[in-house]
């Protein structure tokens, strides 16, 4: 065969790099980090290496919201020359332990410092919301200068102070009191404020010199009221002994009579005397609390021990996955509804924007608060997405919960009130029987995202919905059909504004939505009509790291060789971009689409603040090897495309064990880099097998329970089914 003159001077690898994967030739990969081997597809697989390697390196934070995400990505990465995840996992151990859970069982987001329930997302704010707030210092206050520039007060001019002196107003600590009498008071100016967009008033406070009998509580009053009434007091809790500030998100809400206009409230000390009180800041607060919180982070924990069997954590961390599961049980109605229903104030469902007979468009401020990722969207009353959430993290909990009575040496604490496994599962299968009933659209053949607290369904074509829906197993057989009809274009949704191969406009992955909305966000994105069509990541636009839920549904659905191509077709895409300069310098130019991140709104989620980028390559691992970390080992069940017979991913630290895997029809082999000594089990496919070690062949059955191995460094395991 004469190659064409252009291929004899690159090298035939480097016509087959550029030609296969687009671009310029990837690097070689390095055994620093995990290997994608694929015999033939060399050039995609070090792309896909190099893909994996980018956004691994910032795929770690402590916000709550990414639970479910960025462990699943990055706990078994085994990277470095003395090739580990220790790294990532010492830190999510620390984060998991450490996430603040608040009194009533809620897990706090922890995104950054907001301007609404601390616990909760950064916005909406006060100041967005119609609402009031005082500074008397904005020292760290990063979010607040940035986006509303405050000065913090001098004085209290305006405040009534009794039972207490003023000792000055510290740059960095605010007010200091000292409270002289037995009971003091500290009321704010008066204002005018709806209680709708106040369901909680927040202050930034601490204390000194607090006694055991110290009863810190917050009183209001309405618009037309001028006399403080005693049945007006929600009580709080003591800021730390130790004198730091801290915050308290007092549910004015949940108290009687709270309703129509505030004019002012006041911080009441009874049994205070002799205390030094310092006040940063109070401000009328939104529930920005998101209900996935307490999901993600159950999911999130239950991860972390299954690649590692780290049996500390679980004694210290179990009591609080629990009491995290019971919350969104109780607080969201499960039991009762079989879904996720969202109580609070402002997350009914309904659009912040409200359109009259002629269009005139009216603000409904406080109404819509995100409930999600999709931050914008006012997901909530039944909520689709948190409902899809709960059921992984319903299942996942009931495989604890059996695994911890399996193994009675494990000495999991008894005090503890366990779930059954059985409960759990039983009321699983419930959620997904409830799920189909209520959010399928039989006229457009796909799941809705929410129904409002008035039944309405909200169906803009939510992507995300249906491909994570089918990827957590929610979805029937004919409804993940009907679904992949729609979005490969072999059925077309009346009314959508993406249809057929426009939906995957973007490459990379489909779009998020694929009918355009101008109409049902939160009263904060007031303006979505001007921003075009895919100029926004929530309304046409896509976002790299749900490609790993697209591609996972597609295995499901259409099995290995679909999922194959789509991921071939990501790798086409990020050739192009590396050969150009990487994201930035390719969406620079006009024409290929806009680049959210760092804070300007866009129609793509790519780097920045997209950690779960991350997912992409995921599908090498939990998909086309079908791997599932288990307490002491692993289950693989492979599902190797056509154009992929033998396919292993290199440095896959599970447990204490750091293993090369690799499949091919019938096949599966692990081979042992690093090893602790302990035993590791391993789940394969339902058959008889042969096994061989370098201690010789022996005959396995899977219905006798998992494989035992006690690996020596540098051995194989194969294990080859027996027809």
């Amino acid at each position: 065969m004469t190659l064409p003159r252009l291929m004899l001077q690159m090298g035939f690898l480097g016509f087959l790099a550029a030609s296969a994967v687009g671009g310029e030739p990837p690097a070689a990969p390095a055994d620093d980090f995990p290997r994608f081997v694929v015999p033939g597809e060399e050039p995609a697989m070090a792309r896909l290496q190099e893909l994996f390697r980018l956004h691994h390196a910032r795929a770690a934070t402590n916000c709550t919201l990414w639970d479910a995400w960025l462990p699943h990505a990055t706990l078994w990465p085994a990277v470095g020359p003395a090739p580990t995840a220790q790294a990532t996992r010492d830190y999510y151990r620390k984060v998991f332990l450490e996430r603040r859970i608040d009194d009533e069982g809620y897990v706090a987001m922890q995104q950054h410092r907001g301007l609404a329930h601390s616990d909760g997302w950064p916005f909406p704010t006060f100041q967005q919301a119609g609402g009031v707030g005082w500074y008397f210092s904005t020292a760290g206050e990063n979010y607040l200068m940035d986006n509303f520039p405050t000065k913090a007060l001098t004085n209290t001019d305006g405040w009534e102070i009794q039972g207490a002196v003023v000792e000055g107003i510290a740059p960095d600590r605010g007010l200091r009191l000292r409270i002289t009498e037995d009971s003091a008071t500290v009321a704010t100016p008066a204002f005018a404020c709806k209680t709708f967009v106040a369901p909680y008033v927040r202050l930034e406070w601490g204390a000194e010199g607090l006694g055991p009998d110290a009863r810190p509580s917050l009183d209001w009053i309405l618009q037309g009221e001028t006399e403080w009434k005693a049945d007006r007091r929600a009580p709080m809790s003591t800021p730390p002994a130790s004198g730091a500030q801290a915050f308290a998100d007092v549910p004015l809400h949940r108290r009687p009579g709270y309703e129509g206009t505030l004019s002012r409230v006041r911080l009441q000390l009874d049994g205070a005397k002799g205390a030094v009180v310092t006040l940063k800041s109070i401000i009328s607060a939104i529930d920005t609390r998101h209900p996935i919180t307490n999901i993600n982070f159950v999911v999130g924990s239950a991860e972390y021990f299954a690649w590692t069997t780290d049996l500390p954590f679980l004694k210290a961390n179990i009591g609080r996955m629990r009491g995290a599961l019971r919350y969104a049980l109780r607080e969201f109605g499960v039991r009762e509804h079989h879904l996720v229903r969202v109580p609070w104030v402002g997350h009914d469902g309904r659009s912040g924007l409200a359109f009259g007979p002629d269009g005139t468009k009216t603000l409904l401020h406080g109404t819509g608060v995100g409930n999600n990722y999709w931050d914008l969207l006012p997901f909530g009353g039944d909520d689709g997405l948190a409902t899809i959430y709960l059921y992984d993290a319903l299942r996942r909990q009931a495989d604890l919960e059996a695994a911890i009575v399996d193994h009675p040496e494990w000495a999991i604490p008894a005090d503890v009130e366990p779930f059954a496994a059985d409960e759990l599962r039983a009321l699983a299968a419930q959620v997904k029987a409830k799920f189909g009933e209520t959010f399928w659209n039989a006229e457009t053949g796909r799941f809705a995202g929410w129904r409002d607290r008035d039944g309405k369904a909200y169906d803009y074509g939510f992507v995300f919905v249906n491909t994570e829906a089918i990827a957590y197993g929610l979805a029937t057989d004919e409804q993940a059909r009907a679904v992949y009809d729609w979005l490969d274009g072999r059925r077309l949704v009346a009314g959508d504004t993406s249809q057929g191969a426009d939906i995957y406009h973007w490459r990379f992955g489909p779009r998020s939505t694929t009918r355009r909305n101008v109409e049902t966000y939160g009263w904060v994105w007031s303006a979505p009509e001007g921003i075009p069509w895919g100029g926004q990541v929530q309304d046409g636009g896509a976002v790299l790291g749900f490609s790993h839920f697209d591609m996972m549904s597609r295995l499901r659905v259409n099995g290995p060789d679909d999922a194959w191509a789509r991921l071939r077709a990501i790798l086409d895409w990020f050739g192009e971009v590396q050969a150009e300069g990487g994201y930035r310098a390719y969406y620079a130019k006009p024409g290929r689409g806009t680049l959210q991140g760092g804070g300007p709104a866009g129609g793509l989620g790519l780097d920045q603040e997209f950690m779960e980028s991350v997912l992409t390559p995921q599908v090498m691992l939990y998909g086309f090897l079908g791997v599932e970390p288990r307490p002491g080992g692993l289950k693989i069940d492979p599902k190797l495309p056509s154009k992929a017979p033998s396919l292993a991913v290199t440095g896959v630290q599970a447990q204490g064990h750091v293993l090369d895997l690799a499949a091919e029809p019938d096949v599966v082999k692990l081979t042992a880099r690093i090893v602790d000594g302990s035993p590791f089990s391993v789940w394969l496919p339902e058959g008889r097998w042969e096994i061989s070690t370098d201690d010789g062949p022996r005959a396995y059955d899977s219905k006798d329970g998992p494989l035992k191995v006690r690996f020596r460094e540098g051995e194989t395991c194969t294990c080859r089914r027996l027809r």
